[in-house]
C-alpha cells in the first residue's frame, strides 16, 4: 500500500458508504437523538471493531528516552529547548514496528493504535507542516508508515492517536485567549490530520486525546470530523475532541456505557516507558479485565510503552504471549460475544455469552473446600455452583478439552459437579453451556424464590 494516494485508496471505501446508505457526517448529536440513517452508519463502521474486543495501545516518543513516562515534559517543567535535543538522539532499530505487530497477533489482539503525535508535539511521521517530526529528526524515517505497513503485514486493523494538546507549538500554550493563534493552531491541527488520513491509504480508527484548552467550537471539531469522514468514510473515532464521536473512552477503568466504549489500560502504572515502574499485572487480572470489557458490551485497549529503540519490555512480552496462548483456546468465549451477559458477578468466576451459549470463566478454581466434608452441596468432586441462570442448560463442557460437564439445575442454580480439583487450564478455565434461549445470570433475582430455610435439613 505503500505511496496509494487518497483518491485510489478510498475510492472503494467511499463506494460502501453510498451503497449502505448515508455516509457519516461530521456533526456529532447525541446518540439518543440520531437520525436511523446516523445509527445504521455507526452500526456498520463499529461492526468490524465489535467482533474485534482486543486491541493494543503504543505510547512512544521521545520521553521514551527519558523513561520517565509520557508526561516528563510537563510534570517535571522541561525546558523545550532541552526536549528537542532528544529528537536528535531518537534513532529506533529497524523493524521495531513489525516486531510490536507480531506481537499483538501472538497476543490475539485485532487492531492496533499508536499515538501518532503526543502532548510533546513530536510528529512520528514526514509531516510538511513542521521540521519537528522523525524524517527531519533522529530517525530520519516515517514511523508512522512503517506501523501501518507492520500492522497491515499481519493482518490487523489499524489506528491513529492523535493528541490535539500539543505543549511544544508555540501557539498550543497561547490559542486560549489569543484568536489570531488560535486560528493559526487549529489550521495546523487539522493540517495534521488530514495528512494522517491522506497518506496512509486505509485507516481504520482515529483517536483523539485531550481536547484542551478549547471548547470544540474552538477546536472547529464539526468541521474536523466532516475533513475526516470526508477522508476515510468508513473509519471511527472517538470521544475526545469534545463531541460525541462513535465510542466512549474510559481511561484505567471498566465503565459501561449505553453505547459503543472501550476501556483503555496500561500493563503496569504509567502509558509511556518507565524504565523503573516494576508494576505488571498478571495474565490473570488482564484476561479478567478483557472478559469483563466483553461481558459488559466493550472493548479493552491495552498498551505497551516501547523503550527508546522501539523494543517491548520483557514482561509486557511474556504476559501478552500468555494472555495469545488463553485466547488460542478460549477465544470464542471473548470474540463477537454479545453485551449484558451477566448484572452481577460469582466469588471466582465471571460471564460471557453468544446467542444461546453461556460461557463460564473460572478464574479462582473452587477445587479443594473443606466444606465438601460436610455439605453434599459441594459434591460429588469439584463444583462450579451458578446462581442466577435465567435459561435451560442443554449440555455444558470444558472449552479447552472439550471435555463434558455433568450439571444439574433448578430455579434457584445451575451447578456443575464431577469436575478436577485442580484447574484444567491456566490462567482461566472455561465452562461453555449450551442454553435454550440466550442466558442471563443474575443472582439478585433469586431472592424473592430462594427458600433459604427447609424443614428437615439437619447437620
Amino acid at each position: 500500500m505503500l505511496g496509494i494516494g487518497a483518491s485510489a485508496a478510498l475510492a472503494p471505501a467511499a463506494a460502501m458508504a453510498q451503497e449502505a446508505g448515508a455516509a457519516p457526517t461530521g456533526k456529532q448529536t447525541d446518540p439518543a437523538h440520531e437520525t436511523p440513517e446516523q445509527r445504521a452508519s455507526r452500526a456498520r463502521r463499529l461492526a468490524w471493531w465489535r467482533e474485534a474486543k482486543f486491541g493494543m495501545f503504543i505510547h512512544w516518543g521521545l520521553y521514551s528516552i527519558i523513561g520517565h513516562q509520557e508526561w516528563v515534559l510537563e510534570s517535571e517543567g522541561v525546558p523545550i529547548p532541552q526536549y528537542e535535543i532528544l529528537a536528535r538522539h531518537f534513532k529506533p532499530k529497524p523493524g521495531a514496528a513489525r516486531e510490536w505487530a507480531r506481537l499483538a497477533k501472538r497476543a490475539g489482539q485485532k487492531y492496533m493504535v499508536l499515538t501518532t503525535k503526543h502532548h510533546e508535539g513530536f510528529c512520528l511521521w514526514d509531516t510538511k507542516l513542521t521540521d519537528y517530526n522523525a524524517m527531519k529528526q533522529g530517525p530520519g524515517r516515517d514511523l508512522v508508515r512503517e506501523f501501518v505497513d507492520a500492522a497491515r503485514a499481519e493482518g490487523l486493523r489499524v489506528g491513529f492517536y492523535y493528541s490535539l494538546m500539543d505543549w511544544h507549538h508555540p501557539d498550543g500554550a497561547k490559542c486560549e485567549t489569543d484568536e489570531e493563534a488560535r486560528k493559526r493552531f487549529v489550521a495546523y491541527t487539522h493540517g495534521l490530520i488530514r495528512e494522517l488520513l491522506t497518506n496512509y491509504g486505509k485507516i481504520d480508527i482515529l483517536w483523539y486525546d485531550v481536547d484542551k484548552p478549547l471548547t470544540s467550537a474552538q477546536w472547529e471539531a464539526e468541521k474536523m470530523n466532516q475533513m475526516v469522514f470526508d477522508l476515510q468514510p468508513e473509519i471511527i473515532v472517538n470521544n475526545r475532541n469534545g463531541l460525541a464521536g462513535d465510542f466512549s473512552t474510559p481511561e484505567h477503568k471498566i465503565e459501561a456505557a449505553q453505547r459503543a466504549w472501550e476501556s483503555c489500560d496500561t500493563m503496569n502504572l504509567g502509558w509511556g516507558y518507565q524504565k523503573n515502574d516494576t508494576e505488571w499485572k498478571s495474565p490473570t487480572r488482564i484476561v479478567n479485565d478483557l472478559t469483563i470489557c466483553a461481558q459488559q458490551g466493550g472493548n479493552y485497549l491495552l498498551n505497551i510503552g516501547p523503550k527508546p529503540d522501539g523494543s517491548v519490555p520483557e514482561e509486557s512480552v511474556r504476559v501478552l504471549e500468555r494472555v495469545g496462548q488463553w485466547l488460542d483456546v478460549n477465544g470464542k468465549a471473548i470474540y463477537g460475544t454479545d453485551g449484558g451477559a451477566s448484572v452481577s458477578f460469582g466469588n471466582y468466576d465471571n460471564f460471557t455469552r453468544k446467542g444461546n451459549t453461556l460461557y463460564i470463566h473460572v478464574y479462582f478454581w473452587p477445587g479443594g473446600t473443606p466444606a465438601a466434608e460436610w455439605l453434599t452441596y459441594y459434591q460429588p468432586g469439584t463444583v462450579v455452583s451458578v446462581g442466577g441462570v435465567k435459561a435451560k442448560a442443554l449440555s455444558a463442557r470444558l472449552l479447552k478439552t472439550g471435555e463434558p460437564v455433568q450439571f444439574t439445575q433448578d430455579d434457584i442454580h445451575l451447578c456443575l459437579t464431577g469436575l478436577p480439583a485442580t484447574a484444567p487450564d491456566d490462567p482461566v478455565t472455561v465452562i461453555e453451556v449450551e442454553c435454550d434461549r440466550p442466558p442471563v445470570v443474575d443472582h439478585h433475582l433469586i431472592r424473592p424464590m430462594w427458600q433459604r430455610y427447609k424443614v428437615g435439613i439437619s447437620s
